[in-house]
């Protein structure tokens, strides 16, 4: 998340703007278009801060790449850094892990030995093959975003990592079912960050009507897991705006909406 130097913007000639934004645009729109990880532009809406740049990228050091190369561009002269935020796609795979450990038990494994650990892993490497496209999505096309982080209650009277595994599986399933009931209208991407980030996840989700946010994550709150162990950050909602729009955003015209397949 970016604030834009608007004082500092608005005295440049507009020759040298026009330079500026066509090497950030350039730079921008090679990155929506890689193959290997995309980006995606977004037009804050509030005050947290007026851009937002989202990356998916499959490694650390890609990541890193990415912020180094929009660094390096004149248009960062003109950014101030806002927030960020670091984390890693994961999946949901409490009933798996389940089927798992009660198939290894059953058959006599000891718990944590290296048997035990060959064949769960032997287990993840199948699940990540099966579930390659969930882990390193394409950007999803919609025009709005919604992102925010959260956490699970760690309180002396209510802890979720002290609820046993079979129990967090019971909660997290009802929890998915209300999500499910949105999934021809919104994208929903959790992401990991304990060890990464001040949050233990962050959740973004992609919607072409901005309504539908208020109504899934208001309908979410009355699931047990959330009205009883979930803890909100900050919410950040925004726009797409394609990088070859990015003049015409900091010239004040409202990013245009793009043909979903285009």
């Amino acid at each position: 998340m970016m604030k834009v130097r608007w004082a500092a913007w608005r005295a440049l000639p507009q020759p040298e703007k026009q330079d500026i934004v066509g090497e950030a645009s350039s730079v921008l729109s090679s990155m929506e278009q890689n193959s290997s990880g995309q980006s995606a532009l977004f037009s804050l809406l509030g005050h947290k801060g007026d851009l937002m740049l989202v990356h998916f990228r499959s490694s650390f050091d890609a990541l890193n790449q990415a912020e180094l190369q929009l660094a390096r561009t004149r248009l960062n002269d003109f950014l101030e850094p806002a927030s960020s935020y670091l984390s890693v796609i994961e999946l949901g795979l409490y009933e798996s892990s389940i089927k798992t450990y009660n198939s290894l038990l059953e058959r006599g494994i000891e718990p944590h030995s290296d048997e035990w650990k060959r064949a769960i892993e032997e287990t993840l490497a199948r699940q990540r093959e099966a579930m390659h496209s969930r882990l390193f999505p394409a950007m999803p096309p919609h025009r709005y975003v919604c992102f925010y982080p959260m956490d699970r209650r760690r309180g002396e009277d209510k802890n979720w990592y002290t609820l046993p595994i079979e129990e967090r599986q019971r909660q997290m399933n009802e929890h998915g079912l209300v999500g499910r009931r949105y999934a021809g209208e919104v994208k929903q991407i959790i992401s990991g960050s304990i060890g990464f980030d001040d949050w233990e996840w962050g959740v973004t989700l992609f919607a072409d009507d901005p309504l539908v946010f208020k109504k899934l994550i208001y309908e979410m709150r009355f699931d047990e897991v959330s009205a009883v162990y979930a803890l909100f950050g900050t919410f950040y909602v925004g726009l797409r705006c394609a990088a070859t729009d990015l003049g015409k955003l900091l010239e004040g015209e409202i990013p245009v909406a793009r043909n979903r397949e285009a």
